[in-house]
């Protein structure tokens, strides 16, 4: 059986990425008490009849009461020889309180005494035992509603599932760095095309750009710097069983030294029969 716990911060998301799943053959199940999490897979993985392998539940602050049990939940579902993966969604505070604002709908956590963003830095503390554990982690506060989709049916039907996936994420500096990363790589310190005006509307994934980054030999170190550091870690996150690693290379608009350099990687460890997948956050 496949366990999906979807979590993460109210209005990140989490509604979207249960309907993608559910879409995508997956029984779910939204706000589910967390202590009856070890109690739904002891009866999937006992019933006969139910011919249920893939099952997604959603877990949130609307959860309060049984928070508390989560972490006992999850030390159970281990014991019961249950392999489960944690999504877990988030996005910057002025991006939730927009979406807040924009909806009208009221945060979980706020009441008379609580702001919203009293709420939200409330939210984070409770779901840290989600969190802490998170498989993969997605920023959605530059996403789209059809990104998200995507890359959580992307996540979730992937092949081969249980081996390390790593995904190449392109971005801008000036816009943000994303919160989701487990690497940050800056390349600002690179020959930068936007100062070529023949160059400057193009981007990473255009042959003139291509063609002027390939001849600088700077560039071609700090490809061989990253590819080399990822190649001699990615044995120890295979080792503790991580699925899913998102490496970020930001520039500072994110449109050409990121993009051909997120392209280039994803190439490389794809040759090594990596699974990769590519984002680039600033060409939407």
């Amino acid at each position: 059986m496949s366990l999906l716990i979807i979590s993460g911060l109210s209005g990140s998301g989490k509604s979207i990425t249960l309907h993608a799943l559910e879409d995508s053959g997956f029984y779910c199940i939204d706000n589910l008490p967390a202590k009856l999490l070890p109690h739904l897979a002891e009866q999937l993985k006992e019933s006969a009849d139910t011919p249920v392998t893939r099952v997604a539940v959603g877990i949130d602050a609307r959860n309060r009461t049984f928070l508390g049990e989560l972490p006992d939940a999850l030390r159970k579902l281990s014991e019961l020889g249950v392999d489960y993966e944690i999504v877990f969604l988030e996005a910057d505070d002025s991006i939730l309180i927009k979406r807040y604002k924009e909806t009208r709908r009221k945060h979980p956590l706020t009441d008379e005494d609580v702001s919203l963003l009293e709420g939200i830095a409330l939210e984070k503390k409770r779901l840290n035992p989600l969190s802490s554990k998170a498989t993969l982690r997605i920023d959605t506060t530059y996403t789209t509603p059809h990104q998200l989709r995507q890359q959580v049916r992307e996540f979730a039907l992937r092949p081969g599932t249980g081996a390390l996936t790593l995904l190449f994420r392109s971005f801008g500096f000036k816009h943000g760095t994303p919160m989701d990363a487990d690497y940050v790589f800056d390349v600002r310190c690179l020959p930068n095309p936007y100062w070529q005006p023949e160059l400057r509307m193009h981007t990473g994934l255009d042959e003139p750009v291509i063609d002027f980054l390939q001849r600088q030999d700077a560039v071609d170190e700090m490809f061989q710097a990253i590819s080399s550091f990822l190649e001699k870690w990615l044995p120890a996150f295979e080792q503790e069983h991580r699925t899913y690693l998102t490496i970020a290379v930001g520039c500072t608009g994110g449109q050409h030294r990121s993009v051909y350099l997120t392209e280039r990687l994803a190439r490389y460890f794809a040759a090594k029969n990596v699974q990769t997948q590519v984002r680039h956050r600033e060409l939407t």
